[in-house]
């Protein structure tokens, strides 16, 4: 599995506690002291946190390098030039995860910028262009953690 943009590596390590392998990658080197802090010794072999500039020119997660996957997990983060490139990292029947902040966060507070913020069925439109089949999908209020306006995509590549 990859976490994608882990931050503190909480569904990393979640997933790792569920047995699969996972590899959370962040830009944010702070953030990556704290996962590895969080993942506990029995966690080691299942669990690999990398420092990774996911919004740089040169895409760092290539197929050619790290293989493909079969979950991708990305919460709380956009980056639209490499979005369409996450599903051709999924293994055949892999799943895409994707839940963010969606238009109408403003109101609740940050994000607020609509660089950061997905525009109405922007996920769904993510899975039809690149051939995914939609499990699951949400655009919604939620008071969980937060306030917020949010996307939620669960997607399966086709075999």
């Amino acid at each position: 599995m990859l976490d994608l943009a882990c931050g503190n590596g909480r569904h990393s390590i979640f997933l790792a506690h569920l047995g699969f392998e996972v590899l959370g990658v962040d830009s944010n080197v702070e953030a990556l002291v704290l996962a590895r802090e969080n993942a506990d010794h029995a966690l080691r072999g299942s669990v690999q946190f990398l420092e990774m500039d996911l919004e740089g020119t040169i895409w760092p997660l290539s197929s050619a390098d790290f293989g493909y996957w079969d979950g991708i997990v990305v919460t709380n983060y956009l980056y639209r030039p490499y979005l369409d490139a996450l599903p051709s990292l999924l293994t055949q029947q892999g799943f895409l995860i994707y839940e963010t902040f969606a238009q109408g966060n403003a109101a609740f507070g940050k994000p607020a910028s609509p660089a950061f913020l997905l525009d109405p069925a922007e996920l769904l439109l993510l899975a039809e262009r690149t051939g995914l089949r939609v499990v699951a999908y949400e655009d919604l209020y939620t008071d969980q953690p937060k306030p917020a306006m949010v996307q939620r995509l669960c997607a399966q590549k086709p075999v």
